[in-house]
């Protein structure tokens, strides 16, 4: 009898102690997957957008990877040397512009880290990443409106591989940021990347700001 009662009174303690742990992290916790749109400033600004998945691999810790597209990240260095050119062609024909974008393919993947924050609904992060960028150097040049990029040899100008064509380079993502559920699993992200791409020439440092909305999983 005795024994009967310890087994119960066992029985029952365990239970509440085991009610009273917190319950193992939910499925919202595993994981994320978001889009993004963002501003982005550097030498010029412009816009970027893309999208981005994680999954945790440990309490506060997840990797990451990510990819999007910045529309323009035209360096000092491309602009000049885009106006030597067009200086050149303002020499043999009147009526000269041109116009000068660089636009960034990029892919990324790395960790991120959870700051912990007790009883608060935000969800600070920071994150450090390394990938690839790819990059268009888009310059054109007008005669009277015409795009006459193409045929600069007419004018007896050459374009380099400085003005025209397009590279792949190793880049390094620092970030920060915070989340903020909205709705059941559906999070705002307010974030921040600063990236560098290592061109041969002149490295190309572009900062994203901008939001997130994402969904956990």
């Amino acid at each position: 009898m005795r024994l009967g009662a310890i087994v119960m009174l066992g029985t029952l303690a365990l239970g509440g102690v085991a009610h009273a742990q917190p319950a193992s992290a939910p499925a919202a916790t595993k994981g994320y997957v978001e889009a993004v749109a963002q501003s982005a400033f550097g030498n010029v600004t412009s816009q970027s957008y893309g999208g981005e998945i994680g999954i945790t691999v440990r309490p506060n810790l997840q990797v990451f990877v990510e990819g999007g597209r910045t529309r323009d990240v035209a360096t000092a260095e491309l602009s000049a040397a885009a106006l030597i050119m067009a200086g050149a062609l303002s020499q043999v024909s009147t009526g000269t512009a041109f116009t000068v974008k660089e636009p960034v393919s990029f892919g990324a993947a790395g960790v991120k880290w959870l700051v912990p924050m007790q009883g608060s609904k935000v969800q600070p992060y920071v994150m450090a990443g390394a990938g690839i960028a790819s990059v268009k150097q888009d310059v054109k040049f007008t005669v009277n409106g015409t795009d006459v990029t193409s045929n600069m040899q007419q004018y007896g100008i050459v374009l380099g591989s400085d003005l025209s064509g397009s590279f792949s380079k190793p880049m390094v993502v620092l970030g920060a940021g915070a989340t903020y559920p909205m709705w059941q699993q559906l999070v705002l992200d307010l974030q921040f990347r600063f990236g560098r791409v290592f061109a041969e020439d002149a490295g190309i440092n572009v900062s994203r700001l901008g939001l997130g909305i994402g969904f956990r999983f």
